[in-house]
């Protein structure tokens, strides 16, 4: 039996399937794609928090670790755990860094979110806690998987038109699935590719919003990795050329105008955090932001006027 044991653990570890994740779950993406292809399954793509996340965990033991819901997908999915423990030491590097990308390339905001997805990695649907117990999960499951039939139907009608038509057809087929347009951009590039070819002079403005969608999200990136490096001025610089360089909506505009709030009030700079916030009341005075800003503006006073007691106290 120690035997068995060892060499079962020595295939999952060559294979990429991991015990840790439960039966039959896998945690190797590409893995999980090439078998999806040869059995004909769909991929059940699990965004976990394995070790601190409190419904992810319900999840598992209401649903995922049943009997009824591996013999209720063994013939429909390839069950795939991409995991964000707290202890890291549970994931090798190359792990943490596939699930950071796919993380990203999914657009995945919180845990659990349960992505269906076919054998070529394109979601067609999201979810996530759904309370009931693994047969109502398993019927949940089979209400989303129509979305993929849906979608391929849409996808083949569209291929018999032509030129802008065929375009807002496919167009259609995307918006039907509520994507965002990053899951859009990074896993449906041949469609986007074909609708651009149909479309070249983009009447329908689909490329325009993609490229706009991806200049924004290239500028959070890089706003991030600044402000984890404690680098304020630069970050500051790079807020100010997006507002300077335009093509924004005004509710945008005015995200990146209160950024530039919170960029002076971690530098310390109290009368500039005012000055920054006020310019963004002036800019948007109606929207519907306002109270929030209002409130913060008080928060962001009094927070200064403690931080200059406590430094008072400790020169006294």
């Amino acid at each position: 039996m120690k035997n068995t044991l060892i060499h079962c653990a020595a295939i999952a570890a060559l294979t990429g399937f991991a015990l840790a994740g439960g039966e039959s779950w896998t945690s190797d993406f590409a893995a999980a794609k090439k078998q999806a292809t040869e059995s004909k399954h769909d991929l059940l793509i699990d965004f976990t928090g394995s070790d601190w996340c409190g419904w992810c965990i319900k999840l598992k033991d209401e649903v995922f670790n049943h009997d009824a819901f591996k013999d209720g997908v063994k013939d429909r999915f390839v069950l795939v755990e991409i995991d964000f423990p707290r202890d890291k030491s549970k994931l090798s590097e190359e792990i943490q860094s596939q699930n950071k990308e796919l993380g990203e390339a999914f657009a995945v905001q919180g845990y659990p979110t349960i992505v269906l997805a076919d054998a070529e990695g394109r979601p067609y649907a999201y979810t996530g806690y759904q309370p009931g117990g693994p047969e109502k999960y398993l019927e949940h499951l089979g209400e989303l998987q129509s979305r993929k039939a849906a979608r391929d139907e849409a996808l083949e009608a569209a291929g018999k038109l032509d030129g802008a038509e065929q375009a807002n057809a496919l167009i259609a087929a995307l918006d039907a699935l509520q994507l965002d347009e990053a899951v859009i951009a990074s896993r449906y590039p041949d469609l986007v590719e074909r609708i651009k070819s149909a479309d070249p002079d983009d009447s329908t403005g689909f490329a325009g919003k993609l490229a706009k969608q991806k200049r924004f999200a290239d500028f959070q990136g890089k706003l991030q990795e600044l402000a984890e490096k404690g680098e304020m001025d630069g970050a500051m610089a790079l807020v100010n050329k997006m507002i300077d360089d335009g093509g924004l909506e005004s509710e945008e505009t005015l995200q990146l105008m209160m950024t530039r709030v919170l960029i002076h009030a971690e530098q310390g700079k109290l009368d500039e955090a005012i000055k920054a916030l006020d310019a963004a009341k002036a800019f948007a005075p109606e929207s519907p932001l306002m109270p929030e800003i209002e409130k913060f503006r008080k928060q962001l006073e009094e927070s200064f006027k403690q931080k200059d007691n406590a430094d008072a106290g400790e020169e006294g």
